[in-house]
């Protein structure tokens, strides 16, 4: 076995990781693909002799491209990394259902927030949090101290967690309610939807969501359960989230925010809802990801 095939080899080995790490940082599997291209060729032009911990090297390298990335992509300035790696799997090509895989697996609502973050904030939380870096090795990352990158990864958490005046028994409480909500949403029964909307139940939503040819607002549990089995396909994109510091659902394909649902609860059922979908709004409200 030659050393580039060994190379070779041991890279492959790590992809898998190396892939996951790079999505969290950039929010887009085919970005995270060019990313880890860009590794194996560093690697390839590399003194590998000089390398003691392969893993590590890979891990710190990898995060250095994803963080020029983040840069270039904050400054309007993306390009198109050409790489030479070897030709990934079948099990690691890029593609919608794996990138849906992904995504569900970290959290849609982690990646609105993450997405939301300035790139030395996304990477030290990334690395730290959901990878255990060392902040030694973060900071050597991002050219900051290793106080400042635990700042950094804290300000982050706090973001991701989100703020609720609610405690933990009453998110629980609204996040079944929701969870039915969403479930009945799902399988077309105005029924489900019923029990769980109190009678008198409002929705609202702006001009961007409101369904075309349909009014912005709408009171009655039963009308508005009937009117929604046709305007529901989106459902099955929805998860739920913390939003403003209550359980609500948010649309966010490739963690990019598109649609959230805001809800009012009383008595154990949704008295209200507001959809929002204008993107203004959307910036303003605060997404986080559900305790524990």
């Amino acid at each position: 076995m030659t050393e580039r095939d060994w190379l070779a080899e041991q890279f492959e080995q790590n992809r898998g990781r190396l892939r996951g790490v790079a999505y969290r940082m950039l929010g887009s599997l085919s970005e995270a693909d060019d990313a880890v291209q860009e590794c194996w060729l560093r690697l390839s032009r590399s003194e590998t002799n000089d390398i003691a911990n392969l893993g590590g090297w890979l891990t710190t390298v990898t995060s250095h491209v994803c963080l020029d990335m983040l840069r270039s992509r904050k400054a309007r300035h993306e390009e198109s990394l050409e790489t030479a790696a070897p030709a990934p799997t079948a099990r690691h090509a890029a593609d919608p259902e794996a990138e849906a895989l992904l995504a569900d697996s970290v959290g849609y609502a982690t990646l609105v927030v993450l997405d939301r973050l300035n790139p030395p904030e996304r990477i030290s939380f990334v690395l730290h949090d959901l990878f255990d870096v060392p902040f030694e090795e973060i900071a050597r990352i991002t050219g900051r101290t290793p106080e400042a990158t635990r700042q950094l990864a804290s300000r982050a958490r706090r973001r991701v967690r989100g703020a609720t005046t609610h405690d933990q028994q009453e998110l629980a409480e609204q996040q079944v309610v929701v969870e039915k909500f969403l479930a009945a949403l799902r399988l077309g029964d105005a029924s489900k939807i019923v029990e769980v909307l109190d009678p008198e139940f409002a929705a609202r939503a702006d001009a961007v969501a409101a369904p075309r040819g349909l009014p912005t607002g709408m009171h009655g549990a039963e009308a508005w359960a009937r009117q929604a089995i046709e305007a529901a396909r989106g459902a099955r994109l929805a998860r739920v989230a913390l939003v403003d510091g209550s359980i609500g659902l948010i649309v966010a394909p490739r963690g990019r925010l598109f649609r959230v649902l805001r809800f009012t609860f009383a008595n154990g059922r949704i008295a209200a809802m507001e959809v929002v979908g204008d993107p203004e709004s959307l910036r303003a409200i605060e997404i986080g990801a559900l305790p524990g």
